[in-house]
């Protein structure tokens, strides 16, 4: 009968229809993914991809792709991401690899063998100063007064906690080569920190701490060879691979992944009055595992660390 042509027909149609709908999702997710790709790649396609979800079979609507190839050209090796930047970007790179891991990770491990860890502390705790200066100075971030005095107050705290609140060891510390290179690592850290905020990357961050870090390595390499020509041989076993894991792993990896992140989300002046936490974690460290006493110094160190972190991210409309 009629019905019975008409309700197969229908069946026939729903069937149909039903294909076609799950086709249209599958294209959609499949738009998802291809735009996740390309944002953790890193490209700049220029493509015009709109899908126009219909719920009819009777329109449907072409699917244009525009291609620059010329702007997708790689400029260098592709590495996790690193794959269409321009040449402004690698220098950018270039400076940040240079400024962190040859600069700033070689000088402070070369400078701590001579200098006193005092003198050394001190000297890595007035970094966010210079990070203030740098960024303002380069125009990258403004400074207001609440981190400027945010800065002052916690740098106090670090003043109690290393001195034992005792000026007189101030006084007493000997400057040696050590220290002029301290100097140079902490002005480099400065200026690596400021330029992270300086600009955007259409790029992942842990594919920019890759990049950083190859950037780095690459002028490292010469430096491997001078101290081996001076008779610095590496001496392999137990404690070496120790302290190259622990020192790649926490100091390198981890503390730079995570410091990408909080420049990333705060910015180079606010995260900068942070790195005076350490004293605070030191002193912990110290009195866990070596045992030492927790003194009143430690407490009043602690007051004005915390005080002036909080001080520096306090913003105008809060005041």
């Amino acid at each position: 009968s009629d019905y019975h042509i008409i309700k197969n027909q229908h069946k026939i149609f729903s069937a149909e229809r039903t294909k076609i709908l799950n086709l249209t999702r599958d294209l959609e997710r499949i738009k998802q993914m291809d735009e996740l790709v390309r944002a953790s790649l890193g490209t700049t396609l220029d493509i015009d991809s709109e899908l126009e979800n219909t719920d009819s079979i009777a329109t449907s609507k072409e699917l244009v792709t525009k291609v620059s190839y010329i702007e997708n050209i790689p400029s260098v090796a592709p590495i996790s991401g690193f794959i269409s930047q321009k040449s402004e970007n690698l220098g950018l790179f270039i400076i940040l690899g240079i400024t962190s891991i040859t600069i700033f990770n070689s000088i402070v491990y070369y400078s701590l063998y001579y200098t006193q860890v005092i003198s050394g502390i001190l000297m890595i705790s007035t970094i966010p100063v210079w990070i203030l200066f740098f960024a303002s100075f380069l125009k990258i971030e403004k400074t207001n007064l609440f981190q400027i005095l945010g800065v002052i107050l916690s740098l106090t705290g670090v003043l109690f906690i290393v001195t034992k609140a005792d000026i007189q060891l101030i006084k007493e510390l000997e400057f040696n080569k050590g220290d002029l290179s301290m100097v140079i690592g902490m002005l480099s850290w400065a200026i690596y920190s400021a330029l992270l905020r300086k600009k955007t990357h259409p790029i992942s961050q842990l594919a920019l701490l890759e990049i950083i870090i190859i950037c780095g390595f690459i002028f490292l390499v010469p430096i491997y060879f001078i101290e081996m020509s001076f008779g610095n041989k590496i001496i392999l076993g137990l404690p070496f691979i120790l302290t190259l894991g622990y020192v790649v792993l926490f100091p390198g990896i981890f503390a730079f992944l995570f410091w990408i992140k909080g420049i990333d989300i705060i910015g180079a002046n606010r995260s900068g009055v942070f790195l005076h936490l350490m004293t605070i974690f030191g002193a912990l460290m110290a009195i866990v595992i070596l045992g030492e006493k927790f003194m009143f110094y430690h407490f009043l160190g602690a007051i004005f660390i915390i005080a002036g972190i909080t001080l520096s991210n306090k913003s105008k409309k809060n005041a």
